[in-house]
């Protein structure tokens, strides 16, 4: 009998394994939910995206961050009733936070000079955020942007300009001078 069950595969029954919910599916949901009205998911995308929003505004807008990701996320929920295909919302809201946070930095750097900044660490306990800090505060915003979009988002050249609305051949000299103005000013 011993021999005759080794040679009978066993079918064993898979149960099947709960998938994990897509989170671009999920935000999707959310997106359709706050367009017909639904406040629970208008507060749940805020929840959402709030930190994703400051993630990109952080390195473009520095020590007026915070003024960035209110006027990016007013934007955005201002136009989320004309955004057609929910499935596309990082890269709409990537898209519309980048620009508000050039625009407020810009708007910054006109009202503020360059002497009157506060030292302001990143991080508290890191000396490293502290210095890079230092050396993009002393950038324009817009080598701020370009950067952090090649850098941090690892985003191509057209996909950078197209998010920036301007030429291709602009980002790649801005990054040329960004990366330049970096290194240069880098001390470490």
């Amino acid at each position: 009998m011993k021999a005759v069950e080794t040679c009978i595969p066993r079918l064993e029954l898979e149960t099947p394994q709960p998938r994990e919910p897509d989170p671009w599916e999920a935000a999707a949901r959310l997106v359709r939910a706050a367009q017909s009205g639904d406040a629970l998911a208008v507060n749940d995308l805020l929840n959402l995206l709030t930190p994703y929003v400051n993630r990109l505004c952080r390195p473009i807008a520095l020590t007026d961050s915070a003024d960035a990701v209110q006027e990016s996320l007013i934007a955005v929920f201002q136009g989320l009733p004309k955004l057609k295909d929910p499935t596309a919302l990082y890269g709409w809201v990537r898209t519309i936070t980048v620009r508000e946070a050039v625009r407020v930095a810009r708007r910054a750097q006109r009202e503020t000079a360059w002497g009157e900044f506060e030292d302001v660490a990143g991080t508290r306990n890191s000396e490293l955020a502290s210095d890079v800090h230092d050396v993009l505060r002393r950038m324009s915003s817009e080598h701020r942007a370009v950067l952090m979009l090649r850098e941090l988002e690892c985003l191509d050249e057209r996909s950078a300009s197209e998010i920036l609305n301007i030429p291709c051949g602009t980002v790649k000299s801005r990054l040329h001078r960004a990366r330049n103005s970096f290194r240069k000013a880098w001390t470490r």
